[in-house]
């Protein structure tokens, strides 16, 4: 067995019953154990609001004894129990940009590409806030496997799938039913940890085309730290930077670390400006509630005379906070002070009350992995929906899971040795690698046709 083989990781679960029956509620915010968590109003569908089953208890598991051997390795390589997992697969978490779909149709309404950006910037900054205490991980796409959402309602679907398993990389492709915007990138996430910390480096581009403006924008999402230490909890940081690449217009965005005494826990500021890079507006608010802009006197006036009143809190808190090593999570948490003047670009759909009964999902999540009714039958085999260890995890049997994880791992290393016995390549089947026309980067781009034909069981690789 080779090091490779060796560290395969492949999550699974068990097939869902697609009746689409069954109802669930909620009592004292606690999550009630069900069959099925859809629910019917007036004898009409409704997208579920519940998983079948409360999270896992992860009392009995320790991040940190787990991962103390893994010092600076790369852990896409590692194999994770199930426990450490949340009932989705990161293709599905890719939807999960998606989530705030309506600042890019805002974007598309504005006429001028100054207003156009202000709505970029937010859906960019929108698309990590669902990580917000999201500490449970993904389970790792198998090679082959694909995704599809589509919600009429938003005017929207996409696809995805998982074209390269070393490196791990996930391509996705969204597109507006009204032929308003396409949406799409590859991800290649690193993670390595650090002994306080797991570091995900999010590589990879996003671009986002207004297609009735004939427009472009690109741009990489932040660095994400989740902190294992005491209570777990998750920092987004590192500089976006959003280009127009049909008009030179600009947005560059800093997500801030902690610090030293958490007053930059979660805050975002940045600047928009157009060709001749004057200045525009500013940007501020967090990744996890909101996102303001204003125009640059304004704010610098702002900024001086909260400098000028705040310098004695600032000494307080220093002496206060003497000896603090900035690891832990600060207890309390400022939300944004919002400036005069200033105009609201987006806010973050609050979470159900039961979200930490259900790994913090946000509403949005919860419907992720539901099979509506007569999905089943529609579905390519390589659907994570119907993944059998994502479903037993969700059911919360994390036995089977564990049990299908195995077994799949053993089914992705023989096919992998197969193919290498016969000198064969793996074929993706929706993505294929190019230029991207607006970088000049490499990338994974759509080849079509999956929303078009009519899949057949017999057209998918049984990778299940």
């Amino acid at each position: 067995m080779t090091s490779e083989e060796e560290f395969y990781d492949a999550e699974t679960g068990l097939e869902s019953d697609d009746s689409g029956e069954g109802e669930v509620s909620f009592k004292d915010a606690q999550v009630l154990n069900s069959k099925r968590a859809t629910t019917q109003e007036n004898g009409q569908w409704q997208r579920r609001k519940a998983l079948p089953a409360p999270m896992i208890c992860r009392n009995n598991f320790s991040v940190w004894n787990m991962l103390k051997k893994c010092m600076g390795m790369e852990l896409s390589k590692i194999a994770m129990p199930v426990s450490f997992n949340e009932p989705l697969s990161f293709l599905q978490r890719l939807c999960e940009y998606m989530e705030h779909t309506h600042l890019i149709l805002k974007a598309c309404t504005m006429s001028d590409s100054i207003e156009r950006m202000k709505f970029v910037a937010a859906f960019a900054v929108s698309s990590v806030a669902s990580q917000w205490e999201r500490t449970g991980k993904p389970f790792n796409p198998l090679l082959g496997e694909t995704y599809e959402l589509t919600r009429e309602e938003e005017g929207y679907r996409l696809i995805s799938e998982q074209v390269s398993h070393h490196p791990p990389v996930s391509a996705f492709h969204a597109q507006s039913l009204q032929q308003e915007f396409e949406f799409h990138g590859s991800i290649y996430p690193k993670l390595k940890f650090w002994g306080k910390s797991v570091e995900a480096e999010p590589r990879g581009t996003m671009t986002l085309e207004l297609l009735k403006h004939k427009e472009a924008y690109t741009w990489t999402n932040p660095m994400c730290c989740v902190h294992i230490l005491g209570k777990m909890w998750i920092e987004q940081y590192g500089t976006v930077d959003l280009v127009n690449h049909s008009t030179g217009d600009r947005c560059v965005l800093n997500f801030k670390p902690c610090g030293m005494f958490g007053k930059e826990l979660h805050r975002v500021e940045g600047y928009i400006q157009d060709k001749s890079k004057k200045k525009r507006y500013v940007v501020y608010g967090k990744w996890t509630e909101c996102l303001y802009c204003v125009d640059p006197k304004t704010y610098e006036t702002h900024k001086k005379t909260e400098k000028k009143t705040g310098d004695s809190k600032k000494q307080r808190q220093e002496h206060s906070a003497e000896g603090d090593d900035g690891c832990e999570l600060p207890e309390l948490q400022e939300t944004v002070t919002v400036i005069p003047g200033s105009a609201l670009l987006w806010r973050v759909t609050p979470r159900p009350a039961h979200s930490a009964q259900m790994y913090n999902f946000s509403s949005f999540a919860l419907t992720l992995n539901e099979l509506e009714p007569g999905m089943k039958r529609l579905l390519p085999v390589t659907d994570c929906r119907l993944r059998p260890d994502i479903r037993a995890m969700e059911n919360g049997d994390i036995d089977t899971g564990s049990a299908e994880k195995e077994r799949l791992e053993e089914k992705q290393r023989s096919a992998r040795k197969e193919r290498s016995m016969d000198e064969e390549e793996w074929s993706t089947r929706w993505f294929q690698q190019g230029i991207n026309p607006h970088t000049g980067a490499e990338d994974w781009l759509y080849t079509g046709g999956y929303f078009e034909r009519n899949y057949g069981q017999s057209h998918c690789p049984d990778i299940y």
